[in-house]
């Protein structure tokens, strides 16, 4: 699953369109003007996206309202963490060791 979710993060357009989405339910017309991109275009973007499990789309009456998932960015956060934490921990010893060689204290936490 998460092989799909990086392909469809890796087009520009569908993090514009999630960025656009953040926070709120948009129509296919809402992100399209706010992206600039065609209706068709955005309409196959949210397909990706959709068929990748980030975007979710509700119906009512005859519009469809369009979504972020947050269920698989909790996933993808999940991946992520070791990384994040390791190179976070690297980091944290650099600066411990660049404020030791120029005389500093660092503060403990």
């Amino acid at each position: 699953m998460l092989d799909s979710v990086w392909t469809a993060l890796a087009e520009p357009r569908r993090r514009e369109l999630l960025a656009a989405m953040n926070g709120a339910e948009r129509t296919v017309t809402e992100l399209a003007r706010r992206t600039g991109l065609s209706q068709p275009a955005t309409s196959k973007h949210l397909k990706v996206l959709r068929d990748a499990g980030l975007v979710t789309v509700r119906r009512h009456r005859q519009t469809r309202w369009h979504s972020i998932d947050p269920e698989v960015f909790d996933d993808l956060a999940g991946w992520v963490d070791p990384y994040r934490r390791r190179w976070n921990g690297a980091l944290d010893r650099l600066d411990e060791r660049l404020a030791e060689t120029s005389g500093e204290t660092t503060e403990e936490s």
